[in-house]
């Protein structure tokens, strides 16, 4: 078997995670490419792989009845979104409340 790339899309168990791997062929009868999706069960000893994470998987020998590959390395990280930081607010006088640091108008 040869080395696969695929898409990390579950990663809830421990030191392992779930890899789709996408592939094209040609269809003969209706002359078209077709999509198809494997879904393997991978080997990450460091617990390094996010869901969204590209990765590359080797082949090694049965690790378990589903897992018979490796993560060999991550080649490109998610992006993870973080929400913009809060900016604490101080009470005024009039019982409203203005942010810190804010210009006032």
């Amino acid at each position: 078997m040869k080395p696969v790339v695929g898409m990390v899309v579950s990663n809830k168990m421990q030191k392992s995670v779930v890899v789709a791997v996408d592939r094209l062929f040609h269809h003969k009868m209706f002359n078209r490419y077709v999509k198809r999706t494997s879904k393997f069960m991978a080997h990450d000893e460091t617990n390094d792989c996010n869901i969204g994470d590209r990765v590359r998987l080797d082949p090694s020998r049965p690790l378990s009845k589903r897992k018979h590959w490796v993560v060999a390395e991550i080649l490109r990280k998610a992006k993870i979104y973080t929400p913009p930081p809060v900016v604490p607010s101080t009470p005024v006088a009039d019982g409203t409340s203005k942010p810190v640091g804010g210009s006032s108008s």
